[in-house]
């Protein structure tokens, strides 16, 4: 081969064109030191370059990074073998076929690729490697003597992350795939973070029952997951646009739900998105509370983007109502209860509530009573009863339930019973929130007056010096009609009718009281000469005794204290029916329908039919009843029931023979 010297063989436009020494003798180094290490030489790897920032013999991290190396060129590969596994694990293949199988066996970090290889050349496996969904984001470099712009091109728009000219600096080439592991790693460390933050999202949301959608403001497009459609009544292939969205919302909630669209779309504003409202499903029927919160996404003034979140809040305004209704329900009962009705935050030691009979029974506005209730309270207790009555606030403190009697003295002077039920309501965790009471006033229901109907001077006299002598309390009457004017205002208390003289009426009293309704047990005394036909128009009259005048001293006492006992059984009877009164009306709809379902019978199955409800949503409802009654047993909880007037539902007789 000869080689022509002159300028005469050049092409015109290369002679006279300055001669850049820099590059030249850049490009001869650059040949030189990759030649150099082409040598196998034993030497060769203690001149190996190290990584930027590298320190001698410093500690390599606990995983190196895989590169999967292809080149044709036997030397080549030889080379980059043993420049890159100073740093690198390295497999090396001497095709692009054999590459994109061993990527496809075994996942690489990085893949460093020679352009031109038989079988699949660099850009093609670039190719190949970008449809694999699994190696799609493997960084690629590609090696190539090829160094015109257009190959460049050709190779980075393939999707290799970097494209390296040779010869190259082996310092260069160590940055350049140092730099794509780590920008690598930095690509999956945010994936990950992103995908932790999705999951700890879905789970947040999964766990509160929400439900994420996006809506598209330019084109009115909507995106829902199942669940979202399942509270618009739909399944969850159906089709969702914005007609079917706002078609189901209930026509009273519309208007609304329209205006805080348009505040959401205007740009003056924040793009917020808050409200609730009613949906009725399309294809259930179903009525649904829909509570929902979002961003509209603006640019250049111009809504472009939307992503809300919805939760199904039925049960919670179903809750609300209930809880409502409960307390309307106690305030009505309150307000016309003779009863007192108190509550006491524990936690705050301030009275929460106290009904209007309050101040009918202590005689004295509740304002003092709401400030500083206890010190007020005991103040209001008759010295003689104060211990007991603080004892028994501080046992219910402790969680028990206390029936205490004590006397209070009012601004007047006047002294009255109050027999004063307290217990516990306890919170979550059962721990208890607050103590209530209902203290009623018995003085009236004392059990101990006994009213006298006697015409005759001196047996009246024997007959209240007896009484009084074992400590009633006696008042005294000579006729029937004096007697019966004031009968409707007396309080609770026996009656010992004399029916010897004319004056008292014989039984036109216990008639009368029967007849009114008014509850004075009447012990009848009289003549019958051993005939007991007197009796027995006696008792049929509404006497609940007779007694033969002259009477044993015994005789009258016993008869006297039998009838004294009824009326305090009464009293407690009126007590119980209180308290269930009070326990009943702070329940729940549902709770309360459930009780009468007891009453009627009903069975956790037949409850769950008449309700439309689970059996097991019926148990929960059961052992609720149970709760706020204070009852034990089914039967016990029967008759609180009854106490308080409760009467089971009636049945139609279809609904009988259903069953």
């Amino acid at each position: 081969m000869a080689c022509r010297s002159g300028q005469g063989s050049l092409p015109a436009e290369r002679v006279g064109v300055p001669h850049s020494q820099f590059l030249t003798s850049a490009r001869a180094a650059a040949y030189v030191e990759e030649a150099l290490r082409w040598l196998p030489s034993d030497d060769r790897a203690d001149k190996m370059p190290r990584l930027p920032g590298e320190v001698a013999g410093a500690a390599r991290s606990k995983k190196r990074a895989r590169i999967l190396l292809a080149d044709d060129n036997a030397d080549m590969r030889d080379y980059l073998i043993r420049l890159l596994s100073a740093h690198w694990d390295v497999t090396a293949v001497p095709d692009g076929q054999e590459a994109l199988a061993a990527a496809r066996q075994r996942r690489p970090d990085l893949v460093l690729s020679d352009v031109m290889m038989p079988c699949l050349s660099g850009v093609d496996l670039v190719t190949a490697l970008r449809r694999e969904p699994k190696l799609a984001d493997v960084p690629i470099i590609l090696l190539s003597a090829r160094a015109g712009e257009a190959a460049q091109v050709e190779g980075l728009a393939a999707g290799a992350d970097d494209y390296v000219i040779k010869p190259f600096a082996a310092r260069e080439l160590l940055a350049r795939v140092n730099s794509a592991l780590a920008l690598s790693r930095q690509r999956h460390d945010a994936a990950d973070r992103v995908r932790r933050s999705e999951a700890q999202l879905r789970a947040a949301v999964d766990l509160v029952g929400m439900t994420l959608y996006s809506w598209d403001p330019t084109t009115d497009a909507l995106d829902w997951d199942a669940r979202l459609k399942a509270m618009w009544g739909l399944p969850p292939e159906a089709h969702v646009d914005v007609d079917i969205f706002l078609g189901a919302i209930h026509p009273d909630d519309r208007p609304r739900v329209e205006a805080a669209i348009a505040h959401c779309r205007d740009p003056r504003g924040d793009g917020v998105y808050a409200i609730a409202y009613r949906v009725i499903g399309i294809e259930d029927g179903v009525e649904r509370w829909i509570s929902t919160h979002g961003q509209t996404v603006f640019d250049a003034g111009r809504p472009i983007g939307f992503i809300g979140a919805a939760l199904d809040i039925t049960a919670h305004k179903r809750a609300e109502d209930d809880l409502r209704e409960s307390e309307e329900r106690f305030q009505q009962f309150a307000a016309h209860s003779t009863s007192v009705l108190w509550m006491v935050d524990v936690r705050t030691m301030r009275m929460e509530y106290l009904s209007p009979a309050y101040e009918q029974v202590w005689g004295e506005p509740p304002d003092a009573m709401l400030q500083d209730w206890r010190p007020h309270w005991l103040g209001t207790v008759h010295p003689e009863d104060r211990e007991l009555a603080s004892g028994a606030m501080d046992r219910v403190l402790r969680g028990e339930t206390v029936d205490q009697e004590y006397r209070i003295v009012r601004g007047n002077g006047s002294v009255r019973w109050i027999r004063d039920t307290f217990f516990a309501i306890r919170g979550t965790g059962g721990r208890i929130r607050r103590v209530a009471g209902i203290a009623q006033d018995i003085t009236n229901h004392s059990g101990s007056l006994i009213y006298v109907i006697n015409a005759e001077e001196a047996s009246q006299r024997e007959l209240l010096l007896l009484l009084r002598g074992v400590g009633y309390d006696v008042k005294a009457f000579t006729s029937a009609r004096a007697f019966l004017e004031i009968a409707p205002a007396l309080i609770p208390g026996c009656v010992l009718l004399d029916i010897r003289a004319p004056e008292t009426g014989g039984l036109a009293i216990p008639r009368e009281l029967r007849a009114r309704r008014i509850h004075l047990p009447v012990i009848v005394m009289g003549s019958c000469d051993g005939n007991i036909r007197l009796a027995v128009r006696a008792m049929k009259a509404g006497a609940v005794d007779f007694l033969e005048v002259p009477y044993e001293r015994e005789a009258l006492l016993a008869a006297v204290a039998s009838a004294l006992a009824d009326i305090r059984d009464t009293a407690e009877r009126s007590s119980v029916a209180e308290v269930a009164r009070a326990r009943i009306a702070d329940m729940s709809t549902r709770e309360r329908a459930v009780l009468e379902g007891l009453l009627a019978g009903g069975t956790n199955k037949t409850m769950a039919r008449d309700l439309g409800i689970s059996p097991r949503t019926v148990e929960n409802h059961r052992a609720h009843v149970m709760e706020r009654l204070g009852a034990r047993t089914l039967p016990e909880a029967v008759l609180m029931a009854a106490a308080a007037g409760l009467r089971p539902p009636l049945r139609t007789q279809g609904e009988t023979q259903e069953e």
